[in-house]
């Protein structure tokens, strides 16, 4: 059986048809669906077994980097989105669809990550206005401008981490070689509290390396990310989301380095591992 994956097209996103081209390599059947035919009903969310926001501009990131996308999830598909993660079907936000995924509250965690208050922050849930009234408790992490002050465009190394309960990285050894490019990739938890919570919860899928695999500064690292994070995910393990693009490293031919020996480090795996367990789902 080839799961039906849906890759969620929004105006401006443009990493559609590599997506589907990962996907169907990996054992999928990816079709690409705009937002607005999901609103207008002539797609449902259900019908699919997996979903992936892809990169791009979603709304031209007019009001910040997927701000826009993140109220289509919040206000437009809430119920539906709700709706699939509950049903343990998994989701992958890359690039501006980790934007938008953070953004909207959905990563890292929402209420399924309550990590212990440090004494600056007040725990989840008990944050109050000036008036004495609820406040929305504070994000607890953000992905904001690259530490270089510059838009970023290099391939990087991706360490999975075998302590994480993420479906996409769990059992994966090799290290994955792929590309980045943004201007808005650096993760940066609320505080320390919420950076421990992640790392104890196993949250923490992928990290930036050198090609040793060791950690990584600038340029490895190519936006400053704490702890050189590259990618997290939900409580559950099944929404994952990040920056560098697996999706462009699916085929030994794309890596820049082939024609003098570079090979392996693909992308690919990552795909196989979700397609397999939306296949399962």
């Amino acid at each position: 059986m080839r799961p039906p994956v849906l890759i969620l097209h929004a105006t401006g996103t443009n990493r559609d048809r590599e997506v589907a081209w990962a996907v169907a390599l990996a054992g999928g059947a990816p079709e690409i669906v705009h937002v607005n035919q999901l609103v207008a009903g002539e797609r449902r969310l259900t019908d699919y077994r997996m979903m992936v926001l892809p990169g791009g501009f979603s709304y031209g990131d007019d009001l910040g980097a997927g701000r826009l996308w993140a109220l289509d999830l919040l206000h437009r598909l809430a119920d539906d989105v709700v709706d699939f993660a509950r049903r343990r079907r998994p989701v992958l936000g890359i690039c501006n669809g980790f934007q938008a995924l953070v953004k909207a509250g959905v990563l890292p965690g929402g209420n399924n990550l309550s990590p212990p208050p440090s004494p600056s922050s007040p725990p989840l849930g008990e944050r109050r206005g000036r008036g004495g009234g609820e406040e929305r408790s504070a994000p607890l992490a953000t992905l904001t401008r690259n530490a270089s002050g510059r838009f970023e465009c290099r391939w990087v190394w991706l360490r999975p981490q075998n302590d994480s309960r993420c479906l996409f990285t769990q059992g994966l050894e090799e290290m994955i070689y792929c590309p980045v490019a943004h201007g808005e990739g650096n993760f940066v938890p609320r505080d320390d509290a919420v950076l421990h919570a992640l790392q104890a919860n196993g949250q923490i899928a992928l990290t930036y390396a050198v090609p040793d695999g060791s950690a990584a500064d600038y340029p490895w690292n190519p936006n400053g990310s704490v702890a050189s994070i590259a990618g997290v995910c939900d409580a559950g393990g099944t929404i994952l989301g990040l920056m560098p693009h697996p999706e462009d490293h699916i085929m030994p031919e794309q890596r820049p380095d082939f024609a003098r020996g570079g090979r392996g480090n693909l992308g690919l795996a990552l795909w196989q591992k979700a397609v397999r367990y939306a296949a399962e789902v």
